[in-house]
């Protein structure tokens, strides 16, 4: 019997197992041995004990990095959904490849790598810096049908998962996932719609600055294609199909991959969060890689995130996409690292060392 795509992915999220509890706990020591109050960076040292949770290890690394940006095309946008065509996929992810867009001025600043990857941009021919990844010439239009086939969704989840596995190969220590298509914010929140068990109307935002009528035609559009394709919230795989996009899959992917092959990987805005929802959805263990960069401006932002049961670093009411969130807050990380590796101990202070008492104030 011929192995299928679905057959590979199954195989794969099989070898996903749970954090390495030991390793967190280390962390969690070194942490409490650096001569500072307990607890007081918060949220950037619990991401730290969850990376030495991922990799098995309290030695952290966080260079190299990239930002993987999933480019692709849907067909929704037919129905009017966006204040754009199809053609600014093309546009923006050939600046993505000479390195003009807002997240590669922030990655530079970030000493980050931008990767666009083409997972199916409309008419996209080859290009230098842009790596080939194409499942198809763009999903096709979710109010009629499925946006594509489960081995095509299958297909774009292994995408994301095999490029982990190559550039955590190559070297890469921290990834952040990004993405470029136009109409995605529709596919994203037709998935987190049946995913979250919530309506369209709670779900669905102007996206990147819809008119009132734009916004009245994205909801239409989003309500036809979850009644077309009647989606089941307990089949990830197959809601993906239904009504997501390449790019969401690809994202879905590199969640995955993170948590094989024990990489962290940084979520952006509602799209990413929709993947990473997705990822874990499809493997519960793969939570152990996801870190929440930031919290979206979109609506369905907080939603996600608590479904997730993550806490985002930064709150700055961002709604770019490209993975600019997610790099925005690899500084933060640093900045932990920092302390983490260099700050000096109680005992090599001569402070007495600070004892949890109780209560949320009770180390200050």
């Amino acid at each position: 019997m011929e192995t299928t795509q679905q057959d590979c992915l199954a195989a794969l999220l099989a070898r996903i197992g749970p954090a390495d509890e030991a390793a967190r706990a280390e962390a969690a020591r070194r942490w409490a041995a650096c001569a500072k109050p307990l607890g007081s960076l918060g949220l950037l040292e619990t991401a730290l004990e969850d990376i030495a949770a991922l990799t098995g290890s309290a030695d952290i690394a966080l260079q190299p990095r990239e930002v993987l940006v999933f480019c692709a095309d849907n067909g929704v946008v037919a129905q009017g959904v966006a204040q754009s065509d199809s053609s600014v996929t093309r546009i923006v992810t050939r600046n993505l490849a000479v390195h003009n867009t807002s997240v590669c001025q922030m990655a530079a600043a970030a000493h980050c790598t931008v990767v666009p990857v083409d997972m199916g941009v409309e008419d996209f021919p080859a290009t230098p810096g842009v790596l080939d990844r194409r499942i198809a010439n763009g999903t096709a239009d979710m109010t009629q049908g499925p946006a594509m086939s489960r081995e095509q969704a299958a297909q774009g989840i292994l995408t994301g998962i095999e490029l982990v596995r190559q550039h955590k190969e190559a070297g890469v220590r921290l990834f952040a996932t990004g993405e470029m298509g136009i109409g995605n914010t529709t596919t994203a929140s037709a998935v987190a719609c049946v995913l979250l068990g919530q309506p369209v109307e709670a779900m669905t935002g102007r996206g990147a600055g819809l008119s009132d009528e734009g916004l009245r035609r994205k909801k239409a559009a989003i309500a036809k294609a979850l009644a077309v394709n009647a989606p089941d919230p307990a089949d990830p795989l197959g809601v993906l199909a239904a009504v997501g996009g390449f790019d969401i899959a690809g994202m879905c992917g590199a969640f995955l991959g993170g948590a094989l092959y024990g990489v962290p990987v940084l979520a952006d805005g509602v799209i990413s969060a929709v993947a990473a929802l997705l990822a874990v959805r499809l493997c519960p263990a793969a939570a152990k890689a996801i870190l929440a960069s930031h919290v979206s401006a979109e609506p369905a932002g907080h939603l996600l995130l608590a479904a997730l049961d993550k806490k985002p670093l930064i709150t700055a009411g961002m709604r770019l996409g490209e993975g600019t969130g997610a790099v925005a807050a690899m500084p933060l990380l640093d900045m932990a690292l920092a302390v983490y590796a260099g700050c000096y101990t109680f005992s090599e202070s001569g402070i007495p060392t600070y004892l949890p008492l109780g209560g949320e104030d009770a180390a200050l």
